[in-house]
């Protein structure tokens, strides 16, 4: 176990490549085993995510090679793969395993998942995808901690989703490409994630239509095929060095970023005074004056998301006035709150809102993630910080930002990392 040692002050400057898209590449690999030949799928996060995902495809027969010269690109031969439980084990380590539910319905009529793990974020229900299962023929129950779905022949149906489901949708997706007849998923989520997982189904040869609409219309085909697959740049990860730009930066250009895809984001920082040129594939933040304070509301796509409203919460220390901040998607999602309080942070939490006061000058301070975004929000905060700010849980930021201290050093910050003594890793496991 390691943390991250910042020490704040020091301005950034310089340019970042972004990645691809983590919440793209945990459901691309399962939908790629619904092909009857080789998949190639390209720009992979480096993630540990996405390898823990490639392990759960060789467990059930699949063939995955990582490309020696380009470790972000994968191969994935579903040629021998066979129906098996995943019970337990890895799956247990990330929520996106879920996504084998849908794929391995799709391809075996059947499939025995555990029960995902991943983030502790509240209670995240799966009834949404069951629900969809359910419609399209399968039968549900729950065994022993593990989800069991069984079909003799999936049908298209149509399935209205109660809540905007990011994970619902895609999975109903994975499962109805090859049932017979029509699907069509009414109230389905419009994230880009969800366009990019339907390209790549397409490009095997499914027939969808209206994906990045409210309304999916998907027509069964018999078979798949295996093709070749570039994953959309990563949007979280994107916003999260635009928030940190705001926050500590001169002039810093983000590369391979889809500037449509952060126009909510983007919108809530030229509000706070911040200045930021937009181009093709790239972006320039210049922050060079005092920042005002905003309000923020999370919504589902293409509304303001969950997973920047930590980061930007960190940010708001530092502008003037009162800014609150409510997350109607996940109304847990303050545990960073009190980590930000250590640092000197004003911020109260009331019901779903979080309000914070500015500015305020943070101290450096011992602080622990509790998931993966709060950690991104505690890195900014140490950027900002005087002294040094000490970051454990960075398991959780791992999962989803690649080479997250080699980037941050590329843009001049001053961090490392160390690993935990016998002392502090009984401290983080005991906390």
């Amino acid at each position: 176990m390691q943390k991250m040692l910042i020490e704040g002050g020091h301005l950034l400057n310089g340019k970042v490549r972004i990645g691809g898209a983590k919440n793209s590449a945990v459901a691309l690999l399962p939908a790629a085993i619904l092909a009857d030949s080789e998949v190639t799928i390209e720009d992979l996060p480096n993630i540990s995510d996405v390898r823990i995902l490639g392990d759960l495809i060789e467990e059930i027969g699949g063939n995955v090679t990582w490309n020696r010269l380009h470790q972000d690109t994968v191969s994935i031969d579903p040629t021998n793969m066979v129906s098996m439980p995943l019970p337990n084990g890895k799956v247990k380590k990330l929520r996106a395993s879920y996504y084998f539910m849908g794929a391995m319905l799709g391809k075996f009529n059947e499939a025995v998942i555990g029960l995902p793990g991943g983030c502790p974020l509240g209670p995240r229900p799966i009834d949404q995808h069951i629900k969809g299962f359910e419609a399209l023929g399968a039968e549900v129950t729950n065994e022993h901690g593990a989800i069991y779905i069984r079909a003799k022949q999936l049908t298209g149906a149509r399935i209205y989703l109660d809540v905007v489901s990011v994970g619902a949708t895609i999975n109903i997706m994975l499962a109805a490409v090859k049932a017979k007849g029509k699907t069509i998923i009414e109230n389905a989520a419009k994230e880009p994630e969800i366009i990019d997982v339907a390209t790549l189904l397409t490009n095997m040869g499914a027939k969808i239509k209206g994906a990045g609409t409210d309304v999916i219309r998907i027509e069964g085909v018999d078979t798949l095929h295996g093709c070749k697959h570039t994953i959309i740049p990563d949007r979280i990860e994107a916003g999260t060095f635009a928030v940190l730009a705001a926050a500590q930066g001169k002039e810093i250009i983000i590369d391979n970023v889809i500037p449509q895809h952060l126009e909510s984001l983007l919108a809530k920082l030229r509000e706070m005074g911040v200045v930021i040129e937009e181009s093709d594939e790239q972006l320039l933040i210049v922050s060079n004056k005092p920042l005002k304070s905003v309000d923020i509301k999370t919504l589902v796509y293409p509304g303001f998301p969950t997973d920047l409203q930590q980061p930007l919460t960190s940010l708001l220390t530092k502008a003037e006035g009162t800014g609150v901040v409510t997350d109607t998607i996940y109304s847990s999602r303050f545990k960073h709150i009190d980590e930000l309080r250590r640092m000197n942070a004003q911020i109260k939490v009331e019901g779903g809102s979080a309000i914070v006061s500015g500015p305020v000058k943070l101290q450096g301070a011992k602080v622990k993630a509790s998931d993966l975004r709060a950690g991104a929000a505690l890195i900014i905060a140490g950027l900002m910080a005087e002294g040094i700010t000490e970051v454990t849980g960075l398991e959780h930021v791992d999962r989803g930002y690649e080479q997250i201290t080699e980037k941050l050093l590329q843009l001049g910050a001053n961090v490392w990392r160390e690993d935990l003594n016998t002392e502090e890793v009984e401290q983080v496991q005991g906390q």
